[in-house]
């Protein structure tokens, strides 16, 4: 028996359908948070040049407008050390 290395996959949400490929995950896990924060920082990480996506953790959730809805956001693995300094990261001009 040969062992199989088991990798992740990306995961594609779609209007409320879940597509599973076999495309190795280049996303590391951001934030997760509620809908209306999760859009707003997806907007904000698109300003400073990085693709972020973001999907509901519940995808099987009915969509019913509710902005408090648990929402993941994911930026590029190659990116994130730099989204973590932009968003997390303590800064020495604040007061």
């Amino acid at each position: 028996m040969v062992a199989v290395e088991k990798k992740p996959v990306s995961i594609i949400v779609c209007s409320n359908e879940r597509l599973e490929t076999n495309f190795p995950a280049a996303v590391k896990l951001f934030y997760t948070g509620p809908f209306v924060n999760a859009e707003l920082l997806v907007l904000m990480l698109e300003k400073h040049g990085l693709a972020a996506t973001q999907n509901f953790v519940d995808v099987t959730a009915p969509d019913d407008g509710d902005l408090n809805r648990p929402t993941q956001v994911f930026v590029p693995a190659t990116d994130y050390d730099r989204a973590y300094q932009l968003f997390y990261a303590e800064r020495a001009d604040e007061l």
